[in-house]
């Protein structure tokens, strides 16, 4: 069963990034653009980690957790700057 659905899955995250990438491109504002950045690391974590369980190995796991620390402070960042205009007050 797993071997079923796991690439039926993938191939929707897939669908997922290559929608948030053309949100990020033709996003209208800036707080669209900094929204489908969000949702384009969320995606690629679901994705690594189905590889993680497909192929199964836990490194995808490990660099799953480095990009949502990443993902985390950059969208916080963003969001402040979008909020205040500056990152540092």
């Amino acid at each position: 069963m797993l071997n079923t659905v796991l690439p039926i899955a993938m191939g929707a995250f897939v669908l997922a990034l290559a929608l948030s990438a053309w949100r990020l491109l033709r996003g209208p504002g800036l707080a669209d653009r900094v929204l489908a950045l969000d949702s384009l690391y969320v995606n690629t974590l679901a994705l690594l980690v189905l590889m993680g369980i497909g192929y199964g190995t836990t490194l995808y796991f490990e660099v799953a957790l480095v990009i949502a620390m990443l993902g985390f402070v950059g969208t916080v960042v963003l969001s402040k700057f979008l909020a205040q205009g500056d990152i540092v007050r």
